[in-house]
């Protein structure tokens, strides 16, 4: 056995960065199922829809299409159709935060007669799926004259399933700070709302950050609902927008709606590299760990 702590040091070292070589091997491995769909929707949007289903099939065009996502427009106003799921998108993001937090910290720290009773049903609005209360929900919307608006995709999802889980995620949280940090607040004179925004909330980032992003996607894909409750071109979202790019005789113009959907997945890719990052830098600057 060598007595060099040198060498010693350099055989440890060795071993961890062959052990992370592997892991990193196995990642990649594990990715290309989920990567391969992915590439071969931006590839195809760049092809003549000639060569999508053409046998064998090529990953890269042969004739590359650029004019593809400048035709997107001469089907479906789909500048519009991206403002209305990015901002419809944002406010219920926001939304969800707002409710799940104070909900889920009422939840947890405040002492309700039968709390417990009223958060396990709360929980059971998980169970039940959109499709059961769609119907309910479009009579409702249509008599107060509500269709054909974005308030059916806003008002529901702020405090529906969303802010379900949310609160739920947050409530988890919150039970988990140290009483002692509450306490050492109360000496200090603050109430129960400055207990939650100087000491619970600013700790909070991990699982607001996660709440942000769950509910921030849920609305990004919701199809069922803007399905549902809109009927103009110019109201759509983009999941039911993208159905909508079709021939005169109803058929997909599949190079078109490909190019269509790639544009589509830029916003989730950009929220969830942020939200990532701001996650992990939560992590770091929060008080509590683990």
């Amino acid at each position: 056995m060598s007595s060099n702590p040198l060498a010693l040091f350099r055989r440890r070292a060795r071993t961890p960065a062959f052990g992370r070589i592997l892991l990193y091997v196995l990642m990649v491995a594990l990715a290309v199922p989920f990567l391969l769909p992915l590439l071969w929707m931006v590839s195809s949007s760049l092809k003549p829809i000639s060569e999508i289903f053409s046998y064998p099939p090529s990953l890269l065009p042969s004739d590359w299409r650029w004019d593809n996502y400048a035709r997107i427009t001469d089907y479906q106003p789909f500048g519009r159709q991206y403002f209305n799921s990015l901002y419809i998108a944002a406010l219920v993001c926001v939304g969800s935060v707002v409710v799940s937090a104070m909900a889920g910290y009422a939840f947890a720290r405040v002492r309700l007669i039968g709390g417990g009773t009223m958060f396990v049903l709360l929980l059971t609005a998980l169970l039940m799926p959109s499709e059961v209360i769609i119907v309910p929900l479009f009579r409702l919307f249509s008599e107060i004259g509500w269709t054909d608006t974005h308030w059916p995709l806003i008002i529901p999802a702020v405090f529906g399933s969303n802010s379900v889980f949310g609160t739920f995620v947050m409530r988890q949280f919150f039970l988990g700070l140290p009483a002692e940090l509450e306490e050492s607040g109360r000496l200090d004179g603050l109430g129960r709302f400055g207990l939650f925004f100087r000491i619970a909330l600013p700790l909070a980032g991990p699982s607001l950050s996660a709440v942000a992003l769950l509910s921030f996607l849920h609305s990004w894909n919701s199809f069922l609902e803007p399905l549902v409750f809109l009927r103009s071109p110019e109201m759509f979202t983009l999941p039911v927008a993208l159905t909508q790019i079709v021939d005169n005789f109803g058929a997909p113009v599949w190079n078109v709606q490909l190019a269509a959907s790639t544009l589509t997945v830029i916003p989730v890719l950009a929220v969830f590299l942020v939200a990532q990052r701001w996650f992990i830098k939560s992590i770091v600057n929060s008080g509590l760990k683990g």
